[in-house]
């Protein structure tokens, strides 16, 4: 979040100073509050300033073992995806494991500390030594499951609100997105009647320009009446890949060489519409349109368990860079959209070789059933 780098800024720096500083106050909160513990009664208030000092830094361990066990593994991994039996399993493992640590620390490492430190303490040394192992895991748990439970409560509170404030932005650049469609939307009824004159002229005169026309009509009908749902048919979709690269192959003739695998049947499930096209469109925009002899693009696109994983591959002039200022949607565009609506569900790894283009996308699409809001338009018929 731009407004408060320092509290949800991932950079570096910025999570640095607030992690040093959440454990310095807890350092410090424990210094204050067991340099005063009953148990160092009749020992002067340098000395216990002294001893809470040293035992507050050794004790970091374990409450930085529990605290970031907790934020960066039970949470992400248990919590939020909806496993709380075994989050639940892994909390209680997890505080066992964090006493046994302090524990330790206190039995091997501080008790002897203490005696060379403070020979002169007699009978107070006796009171921190104990045989018993229960007793010996509850003390070792001082302090670790009340920083245990903050942290977890700041990493919940932390994600809840950048989720909220996710769905705020989507909501917002759906918005966005919506008045810009309808500042630049050409009326649909004038569209298709111009399309459907333009069909029945050429018909007669150029089977391949009608061809055209046609496969035309069918990605606008797609674009303009299916793409403001949310999410459409995957099968939707790649249909509109398969119009699109057709028409590009009558551009092109038999200059283009062109390997598609998709697959017919995606079952019912469901993508955010127009995702797919950029990355196609940018094959010939960037890399087949200036190629003048042998250009190609291979398109492999398989589903399985929900998981869609899409290789695109295109060949290019040697050495050739796009423009970073362009019209149209854009890969940095589709990059944030993916970020809004698939966070933590899509790897997408692009490779600009020497004389190829490679993009790698993985995604966890969605099951269900979209509502058909399609109207029965035909370019076959002229429209009153």
């Amino acid at each position: 979040m731009q407004r408060y780098p320092f509290i949800f800024s991932d950079q570096f720096k910025y999570r640095f100073w607030r992690h040093f500083l959440f454990w310095l106050t807890w350092w410090g909160f424990q210094v204050f509050l067991y340099g005063f513990t009953p148990i160092l009664a009749g020992i002067v208030p340098r000395e216990r300033i002294l001893n809470s000092m040293v035992e507050g830094t050794f004790y970091l361990v374990p409450h930085m073992f529990m605290a970031y066990t907790l934020m960066y593994i039970v949470i992400p991994r248990l919590v939020v995806t909806g496993k709380y039996f075994y989050g639940a399993l892994a909390v209680v493992g997890i505080t066992f494991l964090t006493g046994f640590i302090s524990s330790s620390i206190s039995k091997y490492i501080l008790n002897d500390l203490r005696e060379h430190m403070f020979p002169h303490w007699g009978e107070v040394l006796k009171r921190f030594r104990t045989n018993s192992l229960w007793l010996s895991l509850l003390a070792g748990l001082r302090g670790g499951i009340t920083i245990g439970g903050m942290a977890a409560a700041i990493k919940l509170m932390k994600h809840w609100y950048l989720k909220e404030q996710r769905n705020l932005q989507l909501q917002k650049e759906n918005t966005e997105s919506q008045l810009q469609l309808l500042k630049a939307q050409v009326h649909p009824h004038f569209l298709f009647n111009t399309l459907n004159n333009i069909y029945s002229h050429t018909q007669g005169t150029s089977p391949l320009a009608s061809k055209l026309v046609m496969g035309l009509g069918d990605m606008l009908r797609y674009i303009l009446y299916e793409c403001n749902q949310p999410m459409v048919p995957l099968e939707k979709e790649l249909r509109l890949l398969q119009d699109y690269i057709t028409l590009e192959k009558i551009r092109y003739g038999n200059r283009l060489d062109v390997q598609v695998d998709i697959p017919r049947d995606t079952g019912q499930l469901l993508i955010a519409p127009l995702l797919l096209l950029p990355f196609v469109e940018n094959c010939f925009k960037h890399g087949t349109s200036h190629m003048l002899d042998q250009p190609w693009v291979s398109l492999q696109l398989t589903v399985e368990n929900k998981i869609m994983k899409m290789k695109l591959l295109n060949g290019k002039v040697p050495g050739y860079k796009p423009p970073k200022s362009g019209n149209g949607i854009g890969i940095t565009n589709v990059r944030k959209r993916m970020e809004l609506i698939y966070p933590g569900r899509y790897i997408l790894d692009i490779q600009d070789e020497e004389d190829v283009f490679i993009v790698n996308l993985k995604l966890n699409v969605e099951k269900g059933r979209a509502l058909n809001v399609s109207p029965a338009m035909n370019l076959s018929t002229q429209d009153a």
